[in-house]
């Protein structure tokens, strides 16, 4: 009997689980069925079953892949040097992230799938703690961005490296979450404004009056 190659056997995982990721960002984890799955990936159930379980460990799956890409972009986008500038910086981000996206489907799929995997986070403590290792692993990566900032005079010294890295991935968090909901949203969108917010001069304030 003729044995299976290792790229044979990838290459299907691969087609499960990008079969899996369409139906989860369409329809949601718990409304979807492993037989919508089987239809999607257009496989047999055992086929399927060679490989995951069963949904949870679809999901499981699935929602690792997403941790693991999302820090990679924030991890990639952070290595040059010298430091991009934020509008730049998280462009950047986004166009590594939601590029990669899901085969077969267009870019709001995967921001679709990622709340979807935000979500479930909130009823499995597995997860949990994979985002949780995650958002610490990236907060320490931006916050060491943000010295780097200070470092060439770009940051004042009483402003928080900490505070301005959780607002940095904020605004990655915000723009997947719009992208997500409305789908209409170009990432130079979100750079220009970026780019906007950063030229403000704010010694030209007019001071509030009472």
């Amino acid at each position: 009997m003729a044995r299976v190659s290792q790229e044979h056997l990838d290459a299907r995982r691969r087609q499960i689980l990008d079969g899996a990721a369409r139906c989860f960002a369409r329809n949601g984890f718990h409304a979807t069925s492993m037989q919508d799955v089987l239809a999607e990936a257009g496989l047999s159930a055992g086929a399927v079953y060679r490989y995951f379980r069963s949904k949870d460990e679809l999901i499981a799956a699935i929602a690792d892949e997403t941790f693991v890409r999302i820090r990679g972009a924030f991890t990639e986008a952070t290595e040059v040097s010298p430091p991009l500038l934020p509008d730049v910086l998280i462009a950047r981000v986004l166009t590594i992230v939601l590029d990669g996206g899901i085969a077969g489907a267009e870019r709001q799929a995967f921001a679709r799938l990622i709340i979807q995997v935000w979500a479930e986070t909130l009823r499995d403590e597995n997860l949990a703690k994979t985002l949780a290792q995650g958002f610490g692993g990236m907060r320490e990566i931006w916050t060491g961005l943000v010295d780097a900032y200070r470092a060439n005079g770009l940051v004042p010294a009483d402003v928080s490296s900490a505070d301005m890295a959780r607002t940095l991935i904020a605004t990655v968090q915000g723009f997947i979450a719009q992208q997500a909901l409305f789908g209409d949203v170009e990432i130079d969108v979100l750079r220009e404004g970026l780019r906007g917010l950063m030229s403000m001069d704010v010694t030209a304030a007019t001071p509030p009056t009472r």
